[in-house]
């Protein structure tokens, strides 16, 4: 259980953080899209083609053309995006809250009524009309910014409830990548998906076989990430597939480790202090035993532990706040209040915050009423509410899905994309505002330092 909290604190900590850098790039977009003299210099940049080229062959293009910025971007950095998902997925798995079914459970079946209940709601106001596709958009919990709400209140928040939140928000992610593999693909080039089949089948096999260079996975990786954008299988989900592969067992056990570097430090005692103290040229004999010690510190990390930990930083502060730059720009000069009361924005509105409490918070009540799985360690049924209307942050994956359902390039449909995003702003920033005042009213006063630890 040890691990599972350190494990949690962990990613609270990396998306809390990054969650700051996504507000100022959310912030930055609309200020920047609604000022004249940068509107359109922020609208023309998307537009620039990006290149990869060796010889007449183009990483970077779809069906032969050269992708956009924009793209780029939605395509190529979300399939990164999508890759730390997978990878985080797995270890969860193993070693964390998700290991456990017991553990996993309330989260599961909460983040289950969390996506169920939105998405019905929205189908319901939606029904008929030409945004009805878009049933997928508020199923979402931003994993960044609700985390981020949480670490506002510090220590007042008991661990338990934020494993909860953690925990669902993945299950969360593992939904929404199910629907964009499901109902987000165009029409299939059999050819293309059999070449990223057989890819699939090497890096799995060298998982298995415990293939620790990196290179080799992120090589094959991106072979089948650009089978999969030319198959007609949005390239995100080949992030995911290959994440997968991934081994997690390292060369070394902690302790075979412990002992290399007990043995090559050992060495130095027999060294001169007077020459050890100097800043000198090391002899070979001294390099090939520090060699040694750095040959061991890669081979006592997994691949998938090295790979998510060197992704988080570029994830949570480059590649998902540059998503939010490029796609959260609503440009409000010809709008009218009355868009936030008709049409597909009151529907994604009322799906986050109504539909997101309710499917995480009765179904989380049922499940512990029927005693399938403990109330979250040192939650209420306040606090657990709380946290409920903190799930209706959708942001990230409800923007994503909103450019898949909607990124057509049309007028009519340009239109819906535009009124999507404000729908998705607005809701995600009245769940952020009514679960942080829930939650603040809900926990103790005073900072309980052992829960928050």
């Amino acid at each position: 259980m040890a691990s599972v909290f350190y494990t949690a604190q962990k990613t609270i900590k990396n998306y809390a953080s990054g969650g700051n850098v996504l507000i100022f790039a959310t912030a930055l977009a609309l200020l920047v899209v609604n000022l004249p003299f940068t509107r359109e210099i922020y609208e023309s940049i998307w537009l620039n083609e990006v290149e990869l080229r060796v010889g007449d062959f183009n990483l970077f293009s779809h069906h032969g053309a050269p992708m956009s910025i924009m793209a780029f971007i939605n395509d190529a950095l979300m399939a990164l995006f999508f890759f730390s998902v997978g990878l985080e997925i797995k270890r969860e798995v193993l070693v964390g809250e998700l290991s456990s079914f017991r553990n996993a459970l309330l989260p599961i079946i909460a983040a289950i009524g969390g996506m169920g209940v939105p998405v019905l709601i929205y189908w319901f106001m939606s029904k008929g009309t030409a945004y009805a596709g878009g049933a997928a958009i508020p199923m979402a919990t931003d994993i960044a910014f609700s985390l981020g709400v949480l670490a506002m209140l510090g220590n007042r928040v008991p661990i338990g409830l934020k494993v909860f939140l953690t925990t669902l928000a993945v299950v969360d992610d593992i939904g929404g990548i199910i629907v964009i593999a499901a109902f987000y693909s165009t029409h299939i080039d059999y050819m293309l998906l059999l070449y990223a089949a057989a890819c699939m089948l090497v890096l799995f096999v060298g998982g298995k076989l415990g293939i620790q260079s990196k290179m080799f996975y992120v090589f094959l990786g991106a072979v089948v990430w650009f089978c999969f954008l030319n198959a007609g299988i949005h390239p995100t989900i080949a992030g995911v597939l290959v994440a997968f592969c991934v081994p997690a067992k390292p060369v070394y056990a902690p302790m075979k480790y412990i002992k290399t570097i007990r043995q090559n430090i050992s060495f130095f005692a027999h060294e001169d202090d007077e020459h050890l103290n100097s800043r000198t040229i090391l002899s070979k004999e001294q390099m090939n035993w520090l060699k040694e010690i750095e040959s061991s510190s890669d081979k006592v990390i997994s691949p998938l532990q090295d790979m998510e930990d060197t992704l988080h930083p570029l994830v949570n502060y480059i590649i998902v706040p540059l998503f939010a730059f490029a796609n959260a720009g609503i440009f409000f000069g010809n709008m009218e209040i009355s868009q936030l009361f008709h049409g597909i924005a009151p529907a994604i509105i009322v799906s986050l915050i109504g539909g997101k409490f309710l499917g995480i918070f009765l179904f989380a009540a049922l499940c512990i009423l029927l005693k399938w799985a403990p109330m979250p360690e040192g939650s209420t049924w306040g606090s657990l509410a709380a946290v409920s209307l903190l799930g209706g942050i959708g942001f990230t994956v409800s923007l994503f899905i909103a450019t898949l359902s909607f990124g057509t390039g049309d007028p009519v449909t340009s239109q819906l994309l535009n009124d999507s995003k404000l729908g998705i702003l607005a809701g995600s920033l009245l769940a952020g505002i009514l679960g942080w005042a829930a939650l603040h009213l809900t926990l103790p006063r005073e900072a309980d330092c052992e829960a928050g630890q």
